[in-house]
């Protein structure tokens, strides 16, 4: 599937147990971290687990622009040969972001406070996302920018010429722009200093730490203080990519609401910034089963056992949302087939994903027969119960890879096939998803399968 072009309809019927083990791809946010943070890095960095879908892709093919040498050497194998903190070079050419939301940001921050001129795009979805809150911190560095209203992309960068090191509070929980700010600052002289009021997932500080940056996190007041220490000399790294725990949370959805259903899902990312679609799956009555809980760079992981379960609605706290914003899509997929109802407060966040990731839900269940709620911070879903989900719908996708795949899931135990009317976008993180779900027993047929 590609994640740009033509549309890809594709249709999701009603399947039997699923049943095997699965490996999902590596884990987007630390493979878009390993890639940039390699490239500053001084000397040759070796990555294993990198996830190849289409939003890394075009991270990897940023950082040859700005001069490092990265190069693919196996299935999930690179080399990134970096030229140290400050060493960038100015592009030929414009930086295409494709869908990424993350890797335009982060690439960004890494740029702003070197003596270099960029130009930034991406596809419709990130043209129409806000980079406002991006470029505000970047410029007190020095930096300048100038692009659309807004500061939406395309947007050139001007990075600063002489940086200085800016202490910054972020306005909303945004693991990008905190990540954007501690990248810059890694070329500002003295301190650079974070201040989330809620913690946010922190791969980007664990990251830097693996690197040899001097990095201090404090807590308190229930957030965090991140203090780091400018131009430092980062030494290259071996980087294990832990598999996705947002990609996982697909699998687990179908195997937690298909009967009879039971999957093992390895070496799953579950640090502790991204574990709250688990803690409240728990809370809703899922089997789920952590096994073999290990460690690598910094990275908690665990092998995942899932079986089929009657879940049940419940009140996810507004404070939870950091720790699981890209999951709510899915979770509004499990609240659908659960006993009583789920609400979801505090996902204002969602309407600026590479969709109005509330909107498209509410819609999308509408369509397929499930009651919902919403108001601009909250998603509330009345569930129908194991088996009662009408499905039969169409719906759209939105270039939002997250949507797609909820969607699709849902098809998997609606009493009627759900189409989603373009899966390409789906290519952008987990472009192995069809043959994985097929291969364990989903029913997911591309437009042209479902004529032949």
């Amino acid at each position: 599937m590609a994640g740009h072009g033509a549309r890809v309809p594709m249709t999701s019927h009603p399947c039997g147990p699923l049943s095997g083990t699965v490996e999902v791809p590596g884990d987007k946010s630390v493979s878009h971290r390993a890639l940039i943070l390699g490239a500053m890095a001084v000397g040759e960095s070796r990555i294993r687990g990198l996830l190849e879908g289409q939003d890394v892709l075009d991270t990897a093919a940023a950082m040859r622009a700005f001069g490092a040498r990265v190069e693919r050497t196996g299935n999930g194998e690179w080399l990134v040969h970096g030229v140290g903190v400050g060493g960038f070079g100015e592009p030929e050419d414009v930086i295409d972001c494709g869908n990424s939301g993350t890797g335009a940001r982060l690439v960004m921050g890494a740029m702003a406070t070197s003596p270099i001129t960029a130009t930034f795009t991406g596809d419709a979805s990130l043209r129409s996302r806000p980079m406002k809150r991006i470029v505000e911190p970047l410029s007190k560095f020095g930096a300048h920018a100038y692009g659309r209203e807004g500061g939406r992309l395309p947007l050139t960068l001007i990075g600063a010429r002489h940086p200085v090191p800016v202490r910054y509070t972020l306005p909303v929980a945004s693991a990008q722009v905190k990540s954007a700010v501690l990248l810059a600052g890694l070329n500002a002289p003295g301190e650079t200093v974070v201040v989330e009021p809620q913690p946010t997932r922190d791969h980007t500080e664990r990251m830097l730490s693996h690197f040899g940056a001097e990095i201090r996190v404090d807590e308190k007041d229930g957030g965090r203080i991140i203090t780091l220490y400018g131009l430092p000399e980062l030494g290259p790294q071996e980087i294990v990519v832990p598999r996705d725990p947002s990609s996982a949370a697909f699998l687990v959805a179908a195997a937690l609401t298909v009967p009879g259903s039971e999957v093992l899902i390895p070496g799953v990312g579950l640090n502790s910034t991204r574990a709250g679609l688990y803690e409240t799956l728990l809370e809703m009555g899922a089997e789920i089963e952590f096994e073999d809980v290990d460690d690598e760079g910094g990275e908690p992981m665990a092998n995942l056992r899932v079986r089929h379960s009657t879940l049940t609605g419940v009140e996810v706290p507004p404070e939870r949302a950091p720790s699981m914003i890209d999951e709510y899509p899915i979770l509004a997929v499990l609240a659908a087939n659960a006993e009583g109802t789920t609400v979801m407060r505090g996902v204002r966040e969602l309407r600026v994903k590479e969709s109005d990731r509330i909107d498209a839900m509410a819609r999308g269940l509408e369509a397929c027969g499930v009651r919902v709620e919403e108001d601009e911070d909250t998603l509330v879903v009345h569930g129908a119960g194991p088996g009662g989900v009408r499905g039969g719908a169409t719906v759209a996708a939105r270039l939002d890879h997250r949507i797609a795949m909820s969607f699709l899931c849902l098809g998997m135990v609606a009493r009627h096939p759900v189409t989603v009317d373009d899966a390409g976008p789906i290519a952008t993180s987990f472009p192995t998803f069809e043959p994985l779900m097929n291969g364990v027993g989903a029913d997911l047929r591309m437009a042209a399968e479902e004529v032949a």
